[in-house]
């Protein structure tokens, strides 16, 4: 395993960079052009990558939003200004309202257009980056990110308002009920000295040093960002790719 300054030094780099990138792949993450299609009848590339992240999350987990999602970019840098955790609780529900609402329309306006009738890759492409409508949505993303961000605290957009996380967690879910091996924390309570570092460090907030004391590390929030792998002085929490019991 990396050490702890190069594992995350190459995380954060990854999704700074995957942010940067964000304003020529934003198309193909668009929850927006999937509605599009679905008007027409025609599977675009947002479906096709969301349908490959879904994938993706039965066998490793949230790891994604930890080391490739563009928004995750914006929200760590944005933690320089505002570090405090976000109360998650109730209010995490927010995200899987949004995305069954979205779903369910994306469904009810497949089956008005008469199913899947075509697959294009490129649908509404000629008209991106340069529709006022393209910049409007992409700076309309970024403010509510940073809104959140600055105001809510830590990845505030990954745990209220994210289109994406509930395909990830649905993925996790059923790795676990099949009981596929996929990338998990696990952790050696005996080992853990109450430091409390991991707490501090987790970018979602969540209460690890907790987790690692009642012996359960799953929550559906986290993102397997190793945080908390690198900041234990004990190497009490580590990866594993074992099947769950």
């Amino acid at each position: 395993m990396p050490n702890t300054s190069k594992r995350q030094n190459i995380r954060k780099g990854l999704i700074i960079g995957s942010f940067l990138l964000f304003p020529l792949i934003i198309f193909y993450f668009s929850p927006y052009i999937i509605v599009m299609g679905a008007i027409k009848g025609i599977v675009v590339s947002s479906f096709v990558m969301f349908t490959l992240l879904f994938i993706f999350s039965i066998f490793f987990g949230r790891a994604a939003c930890g080391y490739s999602c563009p928004m995750g970019g914006l929200q760590e840098c944005l933690m320089l200004s505002n570090n405090r955790k976000v109360k998650g609780g109730k209010f995490n529900l927010i995200k899987y309202c949004i995305w069954l609402l979205w779903i369910v329309s994306i469904a009810i306006l497949f089956v008005r257009a008469g199913g899947i009738k075509e697959f294009d890759f490129f649908f509404e492409a000629a008209y991106y980056p340069h529709s006022i409508n393209t910049y409007m949505i992409y700076y309309g993303v970024i403010l509510g990110v940073v809104i959140l961000a600055l105001t809510a605290g830590r990845r505030a957009f990954c745990h209220y308002a994210c289109w994406i996380a509930p395909f990830m967690v649905t993925g996790t879910k059923i790795a676990k009920i099949l009981r596929i091996p996929a990338l998990h924390l696990k952790a050696d309570k005996q080992k853990c000295i109450a430091c409390d570092k991991c707490s501090k460090k987790c970018p979602m907030s969540l209460e690890v040093m907790d987790m690692v004391k009642n012996d359960c590390m799953t929550d559906s929030e986290c993102i397997l960002c190793g945080e908390c792998v690198d900041v234990c002085p004990k190497k009490a929490i580590f990866y594993s790719f074992k099947r769950k019991k």
